[in-house]
């Protein structure tokens, strides 16, 4: 069976790594290289550095810290915001990312995955899909929202990611925005639902209180890997710690035998 991923977010603004409930209300929680290095070195399986502000406020990423963490972090990378051109990619990519995350670019000009695609390998498309529930639906459906969660689009959710998987996508950043820094468990039925949609691997995120919600994602949920950010942040786990729990509740993780028994 394939090792499930575990993966700190470092969502930056300004060039600080903050974290919030649902991308508002953000609290400082260190400079993004330093974080980066340290879940790096706490066996962390990729990292995740999204700006969430840098589509808000029209402007691209911060490449030179995505630099500086490329130079000092030997994990996988991830970048996302502000991504809407290849050359926005191709600068990512040149700067240290492995892979870059777009979601606003990718609903308002749904050709850029295919170009991205075509251009660099699907393995470095990334989608980042953020939904919300739509309430009063008889069955659980989500709409995609944009704009860190500012802006409604009237895409459903499961057909966007059929769509964008069509189109070139190799793996999916689906975040549940009513779940986001409730520390409540991700959103399961979403979860189930996407998993019956694509083929190409889903990064569950949004909600992570616990080990036990991640369990619960993985195991249930059909998720590939789970992204989290307040529960490391903040001290109430470490990745090692975390991936000894999922390895107990039977989630096969990458875990060195010397760190079974580290903190």
């Amino acid at each position: 069976m394939l090792k499930r991923r575990v993966i700190p977010c470092l969502d930056v603004d300004r060039g600080r790594v903050v974290k919030g409930t649902s991308f508002r209300d953000l609290v400082d929680a260190g400079d993004p290289v330093e974080q980066a290095q340290r879940y790096a070195e706490a066996g962390a399986d990729e990292l995740v550095f999204l700006d969430i502000s840098a589509t808000h406020e029209g402007r691209g990423a911060v490449y030179e810290a995505i630099a500086r963490c490329a130079e000092r972090v030997f994990v996988p990378l991830t970048v996302g915001g502000g991504m809407r051109s290849c050359e926005d990619i191709a600068r990512a990519l040149g700067a240290g990312a492995d892979k870059v995350a777009m979601n606003t670019a990718a609903v308002e000009r749904q050709e850029l995955i295919a170009e991205g695609a075509a251009r660099f390998g699907s393995q470095c498309i990334v989608v980042a899909v953020d939904v919300r529930r739509i309430q009063g639906s008889e069955e659980p459906r989500w709409e995609v929202v944009t704009h860190g969660g500012r802006r409604r689009t009237g895409l459903d959710a499961l057909q966007w990611l059929a769509r964008a998987e069509a189109l070139g996508a190799g793996e999916f950043l689906l975040t549940s925005m009513d779940q986001d820094g409730q520390r409540s468990g991700y959103d399961l039925a979403l979860h189930v639902a996407a998993s019956r949609v694509v083929r190409v691997p889903v990064i569950a995120s949004g909600g992570a209180g616990e080990p036990a919600h991640m369990a619960a994602v993985l195991l249930e949920g059909g998720a590939d890997a789970v992204l989290a950010a307040s529960i490391f942040h903040f001290g109430a786990w470490t990745v090692r710690g975390v991936k000894r729990e999922l390895l107990a509740r039977g989630v096969p993780v990458r875990l060195e035998a010397e760190d079974l028994g580290a903190t």
